[in-house]
Formats: C-alpha cells, structure tokens, sequence
C-alpha cells in the first residue's frame, strides 16, 4: 500500500500544467472576455474621440447659425439681401421682372377659332 499512496511524478506535473492552463484561461477571460474587453474599450475610445470632435463642429455651426438668424431680424438691409439672392425677389416699382420662357397658351374655344376662310 504504501507504493499506492504515492503520486507519479507524470501525473503531478500533467495536473500542475492543467492548472497553469486554467489560470491562464481565467486571466485571459477577466481581461479580455465579456461584453467590454480591452479591445473593445480601445475601440470605443477612438470611436469617441471622433463624435467629440463632430460635436464640436456641430457646435460651431449652431454657434455660426445663430449669429445669422440674429443679423437676419435685426438688419433690414441684410434681410433684403438676402430675399434678393435667394428667392428672386424684386424692390417695389423700381425695377422690372423678367421672366423667360415659353407664353402660357390659352385654350381655345370651336366658337372663337379662324375658319381660315375670308
């Protein structure tokens, strides 16, 4: 019995790489694995970076548009301009309109055609 109780030095070491291997595992797990790894988070960092930097812009912009709807209520002139520019408007009697293109035809009626005949 006593040659029974003891280990075989094959075994020992089978064990002791077994659970090297599992610590390993369950290292590897706690820092890499699940729903936020460290990839995952590096990722997520530049991916923020990026939407910072969007907002920012975005803020300049609103910022810029701000600035123009003020001018725009409070400066007559620039109003004007404006509707100049990009509706095509016209000032009062001053000047004309000029519209090109083809006349609108006006539908005829069997009553008020030529016969073609004198």
């Amino acid at each position: 019995m006593a040659t029974s109780s003891k280990k075989k030095p094959g075994r020992v070491l089978l064990r002791r790489l077994g659970f090297g291997v599992g610590g390993v595992a369950v290292l590897w797990f706690a820092i890499e694995g699940g729903e936020y790894g460290t990839r995952d988070l590096w990722s997520q960092s530049g991916r923020k970076a990026k939407l910072d930097a969007q907002v920012e812009q975005l803020k300049l912009d609103v910022d810029s548009l701000q600035k123009e709807l003020l001018s725009l209520r409070t400066d007559d002139a620039r109003l004007e301009r404006v509707a100049r520019e990009k509706f095509g408007m016209v000032k009062g009697d001053k000047e004309l309109l000029y519209r090109l293109g083809t006349a609108p035809v006006a539908p005829t009626d069997s009553a008020t055609k030529p016969t073609g005949k004198p």
